[in-house]
């Protein structure tokens, strides 16, 4: 009996011992290149949240664009209801974006762009995808030209421009045909 209990007793202690110090609290990760677009604007980590979408799924988030296999990938995941991209740049051509298209039909993919289309082409290329596209911009100044609001009303997919500027005002987007809102950050 003592022995079993010595036994016990020793095992308990290395037990105890092999858990090692209790974790400290540690600060939150700094912020990576991806939570910045052009000008310093911080996108961030956005939460999508749908009053409208009543559905049970899953969102998987990504700083990039993924390659094929990624997306094939998330065909195994179960009710993939959102992709959510957080880019730090406009992609310049379609072939950059192109792998959306392999998403599966029944998910949408919410896109988040820092700043104005910097070509055209860049506006243009998402009106060639075939996913199911929702398009938010994130803009730090109004507007540098008539042509930079005409490359945003081009965009089908677009839902929204938000104007995350210290004074909001509509002065530079009356043009815009999409709903604009303005946010301000306090760190």
């Amino acid at each position: 009996m003592w022995r079993a209990s010595a036994v016990f007793a020793a095992g308990l202690v290395m037990g105890c011992m092999a858990g090692g110090p209790p974790l400290t609290a540690q600060s939150p990760p700094a912020a990576t290149r991806a939570d910045y677009g052009p000008g310093g604007l911080r996108i961030g980590t956005p939460l999508v949240l749908d009053r409208a979408d009543l559905r049970l799924g899953t969102t998987v988030q990504f700083s990039r664009i993924p390659d094929v296999g990624e997306l094939h990938d998330l065909q195994q995941i179960p009710a993939l209801a959102h992709l959510v991209l957080a880019l730090p740049a406009w992609p310049s051509t379609y072939a950059e974006i192109q792998p959306l298209d392999q998403l599966p039909n029944e998910s949408d993919v919410i896109v988040v762009l820092p700043g104005y289309p910097p070509t055209r082409e860049a506006a243009e290329a998402w009106n060639l995808l075939n996913a199911r596209l929702r398009l938010v911009v994130i803009v730090d100044t109004p507007p540098p030209s008539h042509t930079a609001v005409g490359d945003l009303n081009t965009l089908r997919g677009l839902e929204r421009v938000i104007a995350q500027i210290d004074e909001p005002s509509r002065l530079g987007f009356e043009r815009l045909q999409r709903p604009l809102s303005f946010r301000k950050v306090v760190e």
